[in-house]
């Protein structure tokens, strides 16, 4: 007979509050305003639920009804303003294109890695020109960083690959930095949403298979360079 001690020992469940608790630290240490506009949201929702109850004559029923959302509004807003802060904090950064491409919603697939450099040994990993590549319904997107000279190089080079496996599959390609016509990182998903389908979802499943099957993805990253160095923190390759 198994002992007590045998009995597999469950995880705790992290505290919910605790773990918010810890995101509004974090984002309060880049955005030192997020408190106000979350006391903001809040009032403004308990306001407006409060002015409701008294045309109505139930104002103590319309305030317990705006409590919970007046909390949900406040969430929002560090939500909001926690991503904003993540984006400032990846300005200049190499591997910002994976920050953009994380906030993205279902329907994208994405490597975590760069699949182009033009690194030619270790030490330049961190200064040559790279490019992420993502699939979607608009079809596949080459994103950029570094000096555009060279960036354009590298998207003639997959722009080539690409077209050898999926004909007729629609190229996007972006430089992106802060600069004049740059795409800002924080700018990735609302750009990227808003191109038009091309795709079926059946269709891009064979279009990822084939680039996973693309020869030398990481050409021109040479031996001993490792591409997780040109990544973003929060990179995380998902195809969601």
């Amino acid at each position: 007979m198994a002992s007590k001690s045998d009995k597999p020992v469950k995880p705790k469940r992290e505290n919910p509050f605790k773990r918010i608790a810890s995101v509004y630290k974090t984002i309060k240490a880049i955005d030192p305003q997020v408190t106000l506009w979350m006391l903001l949201a809040f009032v403004v929702v308990l306001l407006v639920g409060t002015v409701i109850g008294l045309i109505f004559g139930h104002v103590i029923a319309s305030l317990l009804v705006s409590i919970p959302f007046a909390a949900l509004a406040a969430m929002i807003v560090l939500s909001r303003r926690g991503e904003a802060a993540a984006f400032k904090q990846m300005e200049g950064q190499r591997g910002a294109s994976i920050g953009g491409l994380s906030a993205l919603r279902r329907g994208w697939f994405y490597d975590q890695e760069p699949i182009a450099a033009d690194a030619t040994k270790p030490s330049e990993i961190n200064t040559a020109a790279v490019v992420f590549r993502a699939l979607g319904r608009p079809g596949i997107v080459l994103l950029g960083e570094g000096p555009k000279h060279r960036v354009d190089k590298l998207f003639a080079k997959e722009t080539k690959k690409v077209n050898r496996v999926a004909p007729g599959v629609p190229v996007h390609t972006y430089l992106v930095g802060n600069g004049d016509g740059e795409l800002a990182p924080r700018k990735i998903r609302m750009t990227l949403t808003k191109l038009k389908p091309e795709l079926t979802k059946e269709e891009m499943s064979v279009v990822n298979k084939r680039l996973k099957s693309l020869p030398g993805l990481r050409q021109g990253v040479p031996a001993g360079v490792d591409p997780n160095r040109a990544r973003s923190s929060r990179a995380a390759q998902r195809g969601r």
